[in-house]
């Protein structure tokens, strides 16, 4: 008796930790952490470390990322049709119907409103704003106009370049120059990071009828744009120095692992705008990205110093 007493709570008790698994995923927590690395970046960038308000920005990154968290479940929910038919997303819980749709829902609303909360509390009122906007762009615009219009992808870089701008103005209380250079640079950053997505999982994106770029232009358009972006990339990434913002160290290193970047992807063009190894190309462009961002992430957290 006492054997089946312990069987039946743990099978119960590894059934609820699976269930709060498949809810936390609907967060999609590999998108709260890439915001909340460029979100903290920006925050240190603002405000220096000499005198760096530790509660500040503690309430900035949970409410922000109770934002976004919010708004990915939001996605999932809408997004749940499509990715029944992608490989990478079919298993997702609303997809399997591990979860209860309304539970999630109405999580979704707390999170957001909590969120909103914590920032108004916290912060001020341009930050509220702006986490607000990135929200709208997401949810709103971008969830639904990437099913129709190849357009999407930019949408969809609009709302990521949002998040590090609530984190500057969470300090500066303002929309300044430093505001509109961690926009267009991250903005920037995101359109050949998310090409390089769309290529290597074109397939998919075929599949379910997603209108990437490589979709509706091809994979020579989108190579080339993937070049030019980057080189925009450069230029928006100088302007902190050109500006003051940053030291020469910062300036180097950035155009030093950018045009590492820029040369994986003039690879790609190299060899041709569409071969059997596209995709194994494409991933290497996007691991290049990561690395483009958590460094420029990190330089501009140190940017006091003067490096």
């Amino acid at each position: 008796m006492f054997d089946q007493v312990l069987k039946s709570g743990y099978k119960y008790t590894f059934g609820d930790l699976m269930l709060v698994r498949s809810y936390y995923m609907l967060t999609k927590p590999g998108i709260i952490l890439g915001n909340l690395v460029t979100t903290a970046g920006a925050f240190a960038f603002a405000a220096g470390m000499h005198h760096f308000p530790l509660p500040l920005f503690l309430a900035t990154l949970v409410g922000l990322g109770l934002i976004i968290a919010s708004a990915c479940v939001f996605n999932n929910y809408m997004d749940r049709h499509s990715d029944a038919k992608m490989a990478r997303t079919k298993h997702r819980a609303f997809v399997q119907g591990t979860v209860s749709t309304k539970v999630a829902i109405a999580l979704a609303i707390l999170m957001g409103l909590a969120g909103v909360v914590v920032l108004s509390i916290c912060t001020n009122t341009v930050a509220v704003f702006l986490s607000l906007l990135g929200f709208a762009f997401y949810v709103g615009m971008y969830t639904v106009l990437k099913h129709r219009l190849t357009s999407g992808t930019l949408i969809g870089s609009i709302a990521g370049a949002i998040p590090p701008v609530v984190g500057y103005c969470a300090v500066t209380h303002q929309i300044d120059l430093g505001a509109v250079l961690l926009f267009i640079t991250l903005f920037l950053w995101q359109m050949p990071h998310f090409y390089s997505i769309a290529l290597f999982r074109l397939k998919e994106y075929e599949t379910a009828k997603i209108p990437v770029h490589p979709i509706r232009h091809g994979a020579r358009a989108t190579k080339l744009h993937i070049v030019w972006y980057i080189i925009a990339f450069m230029g928006s990434l100088s302007l902190f120095t050109v500006f003051g913002l940053t030291g020469r160290i910062y300036l180097v290193l950035m155009l030093l692992v950018s045009s590492m970047w820029l040369a994986q992807a003039l690879h790609g063009i190299w060899r041709g705008f569409w071969t059997e190894s596209d995709g194994r190309w494409a991933r290497k462009l996007f691991v290049c990205s990561l690395v483009v961002i958590m460094t420029f992430s990190t330089l501009i957290a140190l940017a006091q110093f003067r490096i």
